[in-house]
């Protein structure tokens, strides 16, 4: 029976396929089998267990070995996680090597390192997305590097600027957060075999070199100081992931305003069969735009949960580490769906420049009242530049005069002529800045592949 939002037969489409397959029960067990597998190589290897148990222990170090439904039930009953595991596992293993099982561990060195080992992989898929989303919207602001729309803030025209420039905003954020998390990755998920309290007691002076092979095994790092109550280190990556949620969230936002009725200059992919309501058939709803503004708040709604297990009593804290290890695989399979929905919402993109074009034209000039500043200033300074196109462009927006009238009518032009320079500073498509030259570097920088040589 599915329950939850991951498998139910309503929302389970919503969530990333493989990181769900990465962070399933069988897959976490597994990730749990190959620490204990590793911890055990490591320490035959430097003569802590003897050597001929490791291989025995890796050989029945596999999760379809294991009956799930009855660890849960063992579980429950044991009201520990991991015990019931290892009691199965001595079961396959046999003497000798089932007393060199989990030699001088604990639960949380166990599931923390098998959890950066889901972390690493989880990461993997989700940068892989990110990298489709940025290529995709590179191409796009590149296509549209000259394409001129309104630049809007506050809701209300601002000034001119090209798609390709809105775009190349997002691309750069999103390679912000792209490079973070990468930075931040293996520094925040070490293997962490300390022991009970971290202090190596269990295995003596030999523990920091078990610690740094099992590292080297799994391709972790190996943690400096394997204290179980720290929780910075984790927290910095899913900090990260918060704020990919931002920018994600922010992008998605962008889209649906964009493909509103009213304004229809940007508008997600549409295909036959795609439904906006049960009873509106003309409806073309923002639907996977506004799916990532949902998985968006979901993600962050948890990293921030996440960060508050970082106060832990003591040396170990299981009423925060229970927390943390629930929230871990949601974070991480509702973030890569944010970063594969994102994905396909960039690459689905349809432009339509003619509705930019009526849109910027819309307020009859006013959104160009900067460009016409910019030549008045070098007959009257700023001030006086700014005060003239005040007065001209409320009296146009209240009384709907056009607005190179208003201007007409101010001192000193008293209704006689214009000079040619201002009014070809109304043209608002030639006062885009330097729109297009932002776009080719920040492309250039940010995903060189997409200019070509």
């Amino acid at each position: 029976m599915a329950i939850g939002m991951f498998e139910s037969f309503i929302t389970g489409h919503w969530f990333s396929a493989p990181a769900k397959a990465i962070w399933s029960d069988s897959a976490t067990l597994q990730a749990w089998l190959d620490v204990e597998a590793a911890l055990a190589h490591a320490q035959a290897g430097l003569g802590v267990i003897p050597a001929e148990v490791a291989p025995v222990i890796a050989a029945h170090a596999r999760a379809e070995l294991f009956d799930l439904p009855h660890l849960a039930k063992a579980i429950a009953f044991a009201q520990h996680p991991l015990v019931p595991v290892l009691h199965r596992f001595e079961e396959l293993c046999g003497e000798p090597a089932a007393g060199f099982i989990h030699w001088g561990a604990t639960t949380q060195n166990i599931f923390d390192t098998a959890s950066a080992l889901q972390m690493v992989r989880t990461h993997r898929l989700l940068a892989g997305h990110l990298d489709a989303a940025i290529a995709a919207l590179a191409a796009l602001a590149l296509e549209h590097q000259a394409t001129p729309m309104a630049g809007r803030t506050h809701g209300q025209h601002a000034l001119p600027m090209t798609l390709g420039f809105k775009l190349a905003g997002w691309v750069d954020e999103l390679d912000r957060g792209r490079r973070r998390l990468a930075e931040r990755l293996a520094s925040s998920f070490p293997a962490s075999m300390g022991g009970a309290i971290g202090t190596f007691a269990a295995t003596g002076p030999l523990g920091p070199a078990v610690q740094a092979l099992v590292a080297q095994q799994l391709g972790l790092l190996s943690a400096d100081m394997p204290l179980r109550s720290s929780y910075d280190r984790a927290s910095d990556y899913l900090a990260a992931l918060g704020l990919l949620a931002g920018t994600a969230q922010k992008i998605a936002q962008d889209v649906v305003f964009l493909q509103r009725t009213e304004v229809g200059e940007v508008a997600e992919a549409f295909h036959i069969g795609k439904v906006g309501s049960s009873t509106m058939a003309q409806k073309r709803n923002p639907s996977m735009a506004l799916l990532l503004v949902s998985l968006a708040r979901m993600l962050r709604t948890r990293t921030q949960a996440a960060l508050e297990t970082m106060v832990r009593m003591d040396e170990g804290d299981s009423s925060a580490t229970n927390v943390a290890d629930t929230l871990l695989p949601e974070i991480a399979i509702i973030a890569t769906s944010v970063a594969e929905t994102l994905a396909r919402l960039a690459q689905g993109l349809a432009v339509n420049p003619q509705a930019m074009s009526r849109n910027l034209a819309m307020t009859r000039g006013l959104i160009a009242s900067e460009a016409v500043m910019m030549r008045l200033t070098r007959l009257m300074g700023r001030h006086e530049a700014h005060r003239l196109l005040y007065a001209a462009a409320q009296r146009s927006q209240s009384e709907g005069v056009p607005f190179i009238d208003a201007i007409r009518a101010q001192p000193p032009f008293n209704g006689g002529a214009l000079p040619d320079d201002l009014l070809q500073a109304l043209d608002a498509q030639a006062y885009v800045g330097e729109s297009a030259r932002l776009v080719v570097d920040t492309v250039a920088r940010v995903a060189p592949g997409c200019v070509e040589p």
